[in-house]
């Protein structure tokens, strides 16, 4: 039989199939074979009933993702705070650099908005569109809103296997909530002390809304690039990517090198300056990062 992994608890995956839900394991020899199954898994399977299953074979992933970890995802709507927790444009890059290197699309949405000012939703809304010009979906409500931002963003869900992500406390487990009722997912208060939320999502599970699957995911409030080399940073950024093509050099890492188009683009306003900020800081944690060491077995 075959399906997908909508659920993962204790060792026990819940595996959809032709409407109905399985409960399995995992075969022993996974373990051996160094895999692990993840939610968002096409996989084959055997099972008399819906309680005793065994988990066989995991097909081919598109993607994975590590932090959640979700796999053969389409989309991820990054749920930014514009306050309480305050706007980071540092963490909103970070998440966009992660979907990209996954090949994953991002959408933006910024909840929240109701609690500014007119004169902070103005600055708020000029970043917005910052990132609408680099050609990223923003969802920006508006206190007049009346469901329009929550209908925009459910337009995005049929046939996709959708993921949200986002600082802790950015109301990802309220925005699904307000998405769909039934839910009733935990929500907790903004930590005094820490300034960001609680972790209320304590596992991943594929939800099926509105013609599509959504996962909601644990907050975290930030991101390590494990995986992505220095040389291929800026393609991560679809406006440098853009740009790099008429650079001098063909590996420009648009530092000191002569005629860079990014740098030039930058100067010129047509590159957002924070978002060339963000990606040296990012470079420099590329290349000042710790190699990654694994263990030699003993014989």
């Amino acid at each position: 039989m075959r399906g997908q992994i909508r659920k993962a608890i204790s060792g026990f995956y819940y595996i959809y199939s032709d409407g109905e839900t399985y409960q399995t394991r995992a075969r022993g020899n996974f373990r051996n074979r160094k895999i692990s199954p993840l939610v968002g898994d096409e996989v084959v399977f055997e099972s008399e009933n819906l309680t005793d299953g065994y988990l066989l074979e995991v097909e081919p992933r598109k993607n994975e993702l590590i932090r959640p970890t979700v796999a053969n995802v389409d989309q991820g709507v990054v749920v930014m705070s514009v306050v309480e927790p305050n706007f980071s444009a540092n963490l909103l890059d970070r998440f966009l650099v992660t979907l990209e290197y996954h090949a994953i699309r991002p959408i933006i949405y910024l909840s929240k908005t109701d609690l500014l000012t007119d004169e902070k939703f103005k600055e708020i809304a000029e970043i917005a569109e910052g990132y609408r010009k680099i050609g990223y979906p923003v969802i920006l409500p508006r206190r007049s809103d009346n469901g329009k931002a929550i209908q925009e963003l459910i337009s995005y869900f049929p046939e996709q296997l959708t993921v949200f992500m986002g600082q802790s406390g950015a109301g990802k487990s309220t925005l699904l909530n307000k998405i769909s009722p039934e839910l009733a997912l935990a929500t907790a208060e903004i930590s005094n002390s820490l300034g960001r939320g609680r972790h209320t999502t304590r596992h991943v599970e594929l939800l099926p809304l509105f013609d599509g699957l959504v996962a909601d995911t644990p907050g975290f409030s930030s991101i390590d690039f494990l995986e992505t080399e220095a040389v291929v940073l800026s393609e991560e950024f679809p406006e440098m990517r853009a740009a790099s093509q008429f650079c001098k050099f063909r590996e420009c890492l648009h530092l000191h090198e002569p005629d860079c188009e990014v740098k030039k683009r930058v100067e010129s306003g047509e590159i957002m300056t924070s978002r060339y900020e963000d990606y040296l800081q990012f470079l420099s944690e590329i290349e000042n990062r710790k190699p990654i060491y694994q263990k030699k077995k003993r014989k």
